[in-house]
This record gives structure tokens, C-alpha cells and sequence, in this order.
């Protein structure tokens, strides 16, 4: 990797590749990603936990006490 660094960083940052895995003593030490690549797991992985709250807090919603997104639109309107 040393080596040729460039030639890999390249690889991943034009999306030839979609990440490189780095070994080091025959194991995986690290992954290499574009910008890109790593704010589109950011964000799934933020969708994934708004999603996961949403789901563990759903049972507990009061109903009557709820307003519907019409009800909202029409406050501020």
C-alpha cells in the first residue's frame, strides 16, 4: 500500500473501486473509502437510527393526544 498510495487512493476517490481493504500481518487493519462512500454510511446509518427509535418509541405514542399532520399543516398556515 505504501508503494503506491496514490495509485490506490485514486482507485477508490474515482469509484473504480467502491473501497479498499488494507491488510497488515494477514489481517484486515483498516478500509479506505471516498468522502462520498463514507457520508452515504453516515447517512444510512443516521436513517437506520431515527428509524430504530421511531419503531422502540411507536408502542408507547398516546393517541389521543396525537395531531395529524393536516392538524399541524393548519397551525401554521
Amino acid at each position: 500500500m505504501a508503494g503506491c498510495f496514490s495509485v490506490h487512493l485514486e482507485a477508490v476517490t474515482s469509484a473504480a473501486v467502491p473501497h479498499l481493504v488494507i491488510i497488515d500481518d494477514d489481517e484486515p487493519a483498516a478500509v479506505l473509502l471516498s468522502v462520498d462512500a463514507y457520508q452515504a454510511l453516515q447517512d444510512e446509518l443516521e436513517d437506520l437510527r431515527s428509524e430504530r427509535l421511531a419503531i422502540e418509541r411507536l408502542p408507547g405514542i398516546d393517541s389521543d393526544v396525537t395531531v395529524s399532520l393536516e392538524e399541524m399543516n393548519a397551525r401554521f398556515e
